[in-house]
């Protein structure tokens, strides 16, 4: 059997153990404290989808048996993101995935949902650009990278002034 052949039915064989991985990267609702400020995947079933006055919408990730006092994650969407997060109640009844940072508020921990592409436990909101930071160190006063004009240092961009 020839190399690439071998090497691509290997591939196509890890594909499925791939992806089961990636879904298990993402935690549960109890675990989220742990988790506080940190761009993190939380799988969750949403049992409902409640309207506060104010226009904030609440995803209740809470069985109808558990107590109010042991419920200590939730997911609260905001009025202003309405148009980005589309129709929200369309999600009850179904398990999610959503990334976000978990906060705290009031010992419980959420995440503002503001964009639809949350829900699908995406990739980390912030991926450094290898490129930029290869042989960057800010210790020592490392360039991250030379603009047209100048270079990238430690306080912004320094331009070189050219003579006329």
């Amino acid at each position: 059997m020839h190399r690439p052949l071998l090497f691509g039915l290997l591939m196509f064989a890890l594909l499925p153990s791939t992806a089961a991985w990636a879904k298990r990267a993402c935690i549960t609702p109890d675990d989220a404290l742990q988790h506080l400020n940190k761009d993190t995947c939380i799988v969750a079933h949403v049992y409902r989808v409640v309207d506060a006055a104010n226009g904030v919408h609440f995803l209740d990730v809470c069985s109808p048996q558990t107590a109010d006092a042991d419920c200590h994650f939730f997911i609260l969407s905001y009025r202003q993101d309405k148009r980005t997060v589309d129709y929200l109640h369309r999600l009850a009844g179904q398990t999610i995935h959503i990334r976000g940072t978990v906060q705290a508020t009031q010992g419980r921990a959420d995440i503002v949902l503001s964009k639809e592409r949350q829900l699908h436990g995406g990739k980390e909101g912030f991926q450094p650009n290898p490129r930029l930071v290869k042989g960057f160190s800010a210790e020592d006063g490392g360039q991250a990278f030379k603009t047209k004009n100048g270079m990238m240092g430690q306080h912004g961009v320094h331009f070189h002034h050219r003579g006329n």
